[in-house]
Order: structure tokens, then C-alpha cells, then sequence
């Protein structure tokens, strides 16, 4: 099993390559790393966005990330897993958010990685404000990311 910490609340930002080969280390059972990276986009919902002010709830927020993360290794027997999220006040284009996971086989490691990200979009307390040319708005939780998690056998009911 990897010693690499599995979850990283932070400001700054991360190299993917880095966050990687710490997750992997030597571990020679690895077969596959799969990895997702989100980044601010300069548009949502019809609107520019010029930046976005994420905010979360230090201990409850890893809490939380570390059970999906054990989810996921019960669900798909993946050798380890590491999530990323930023948090403060971030420009079109940074980085957001990384997930990555290794395992024995591709398939797992897929199938990982989207498990983890389904449900870091829809249970993980973050709060997402935009800023953009109508004033500043909370991002909505959004019903194609409850059918997304609904797949795995999760139902989430934080759409509105």
C-alpha cells in the first residue's frame, strides 16, 4: 500500500507528475495509475465566470474524502488512491482538483477514479461561489451529478 498522504485540502497548487510518483512510489503491484484533473472553466451556466472562491470545512471535508477513498478500495480492490482540492480563490484555467488512483489492472483504476470523482462532486462539502458579470452566485449542485453517483447505488438528492 502506498505511504503517500490520500488527501491534500490546500491553496496552492500541485504537479500532477509529482502528486503521482509519490502515490505510486515503489510499489511494484502497480499495473495502472489513473488520473483526473479539474480546472476552473471561463464560462457556466451561459454566464463568464472571472473567478470562483471555493470554501470548505476543515476535518469534516478529509473525513469525508478519506470514506470515499475507502469505499473505493472495498468496491474495486485498488492498491491506493490520492485526492487533491484546492481551496480560496481560484482564476479561469488553475487547477481545481486531482484524483488519482493505482491498481493492479486498468480496469480498476478506471473505474476507480470515476466512482471517486462521482462522488467527490456530489458529497464532498465544498461550496463553490463564481463571480461573474451579474454579481456573485453559489454553484448549484447539478441532477446529471446525482444520476452520475445513482449508477454506482448512491443516491444523492442534492440537485435542486
Amino acid at each position: 500500500m502506498s505511504q503517500a498522504p490520500r488527501v491534500s485540502i490546500q491553496t496552492h497548487d500541485f504537479d500532477l507528475s509529482a502528486e503521482l510518483a509519490a502515490l505510486r512510489g515503489n510499489d511494484t503491484r502497480v499495473g495502472a495509475v489513473c488520473s483526473f484533473v479539474g480546472t476552473v472553466r471561463d464560462r457556466n451556466d451561459g454566464s463568464a465566470v472571472a473567478s470562483m472562491e471555493l470554501e470548505h470545512y476543515p476535518g469534516m471535508t478529509e473525513k469525508a474524502i478519506e470514506a470515499m477513498i475507502d469505499e473505493a478500495q472495498r468496491r474495486f480492490g485498488i492498491l491506493g488512491a490520492r485526492v487533491v482540492h484546492r481551496v480560496g480563490l481560484l482564476q479561469p484555467l488553475d487547477q481545481i482538483m486531482m484524483v488519482a488512483v493505482i491498481a493492479a489492472h486498468r480496469g480498476q483504476s478506471f473505474e476507480a477514479c470515476e466512482f471517486l470523482m462521482d462522488y467527490l462532486k456530489t458529497q464532498a462539502p465544498f461550496w463553490k461561489k463564481e463571480q461573474t458579470p451579474e454579481g456573485a452566485r453559489w454553484v448549484d449542485a447539478r441532477v446529471a451529478d446525482d444520476k452520475a453517483l445513482a449508477r454506482w447505488g448512491i443516491e444523492a438528492g442534492n440537485a435542486r
